[in-house]
């Protein structure tokens, strides 16, 4: 298996064939059965564990040279690969060609007075172009949902990790090649120059929809470049409130396994509010389980009065995405001071709400805005695969056709199939 970048002269011709030869894919995808679409899936997912120990050689040249630029920790978390994760990436296409087919679902259907039968259809998007930066393992997730919904993907990953999505690429499309579909369903975008992208986001007459997946920074320009509609998400500032009906042990467990399991994730906790009620009873052992794992508190005079090891908050931690061990802490006045903290700071991507009382918990989850929310559980449960869906492209926090987790079926739209008898409008 050849893992090599393509080299041009010209980059608008290579994204242009690009382009391209995604479009002709997708109209073969687009009539594929399912059967053939699970066929792919499931030769993908054993290309990729065949070919796992170059994948894991080539993240390793990705990581070394990382490391040697002194990245973050968080940033080093995302871009690395241990047979673990290629392990997941395999078993989350196997998980993918498990679910429905949502192509040709016939959603509703009704006959007018007229005689006319009507009926709303699921079809593929198309073309999606995906942006991303120092998750190589978002090819493959990337590339199973697209594959599943009809769609042909384009990806642009991070220069960082450039070696890993090459190599993980090449084992997809070796097994698309085996169960007879096109390989150039999924292609990379053949260079790191960043003209590509800016090239990528004005190809409106190939590509249907972006989906960029990065930092604040990435989704800012393509919101403001692309041409084409975008699915997005700018901060995963995610909250999680403690309720003066909270049993404490689960305070405890669910507070330190949003922040710790994984801080450089977009579901990671980064403020936690306590109900002023009970501040004595729960605020101390719930920061000192965070600081025992190696968390940094940042909070408010109540916070500082109550843990001497915290520092202080600033007005910008409330507003401040960390994706690292640090953590704000604030004291509110009940459930509502936690909707109105959350409504003023939010990002409307994930928030959590530990009690035991059922009305406190439905007023939390009916008032605030976001696209997810969980009651007595981690915010770490923000995640596609986690909701059943294999994967996920990422977290849309906006209002258009897609929110949350976009998976299978935010991957397409539909059309409506009028039937007549001879019908004629007066």
């Amino acid at each position: 298996m050849a893992v090599q970048l393509t080299q041009t002269t010209d980059l608008a011709a290579e994204m242009r064939a690009l382009g391209e030869r995604a479009r002709e894919a997708a109209k073969l995808l687009a009539q594929a059965s399912s059967a053939a679409k699970n066929a792919g899936l499931t030769e993908a997912a054993a290309s990729l564990r065949a070919h796992g120990a170059l994948i894991l050689a080539e993240n390793a040249r990705d990581v070394a040279e990382a490391t040697a630029r002194g990245i973050s920790a968080a940033f080093l978390d995302r871009l690395t690969l241990d047979a673990r994760r290629v392990e997941a990436m395999a078993a989350g296409l196997d998980q993918i060609a498990l679910l429905p087919d949502p192509i040709g679902k016939v959603e509703a259907s009704w006959v007018r007075p007229n005689g006319l039968s009507i009926s709303r259809v699921r079809v593929p998007l198309g073309v999606i172009g995906i942006i991303f930066e120092s998750r190589p393992n978002v090819t493959a997730d990337a590339a199973g949902l697209c594959l599943k919904s009809g769609n042909a993907a384009i990806l642009r990953g991070g220069s960082d990790g450039a070696r890993s999505s090459r190599a993980i690429l090449a084992a997809l499309q070796e097994g698309l090649g085996r169960a007879g579909l096109p390989p150039h369903a999924v292609q990379l975008v053949p260079t790191q120059d960043r003209e590509a992208v800016g090239l990528l986001l004005r190809m409106d007459d190939c590509i249907d929809v972006i989906v960029p997946r990065g930092g604040k920074a990435l989704i800012k320009r393509v919101a403001a470049e692309s041409r084409i509609p975008v699915l997005k998400h700018l901060d995963g500032i995610c909250h999680v409130y403690i309720d003066r009906a909270a049993d404490l042990e689960t305070a405890r467990v669910v507070t330190r396994n949003s922040k710790m399991r994984r801080t450089g994730v977009c579901g990671a906790a980064e403020t936690l509010l306590v109900d002023r009620a009970v501040m004595g009873t729960h605020l101390r052992p719930v920061l000192a389980d965070l600081i025992a794992a190696g968390c940094e508190v940042r909070g408010d005079a109540e916070v500082l009065a109550v843990e001497s090891r915290a520092v202080p908050a600033t007005e910008a931690d409330w507003s401040t995405e960390y994706l690292a061990p640090i953590l704000s802490v604030r004291v509110v006045d009940g459930v509502d001071g936690a909707i109105e903290h959350i409504g003023r700071y939010g990002s409307h991507h994930t928030e959590a709400i530990i009690t035991e009382d059922t009305f406190t918990a439905e007023r939390f989850m009916a008032r605030i805005d976001s696209a997810i929310l969980l009651w007595n559980a981690s915010t770490q449960f923000a995640d596609g695969g986690e909701f059943g869906m294999g994967a996920e492209i990422g977290i849309s926090t906006g209002k258009l056709h897609a929110r949350g987790p976009v998976g299978v079926n935010e991957l397409t739209s539909y059309k409506y199939l009028v039937r007549g008898t001879g019908q004629v409008r007066p």
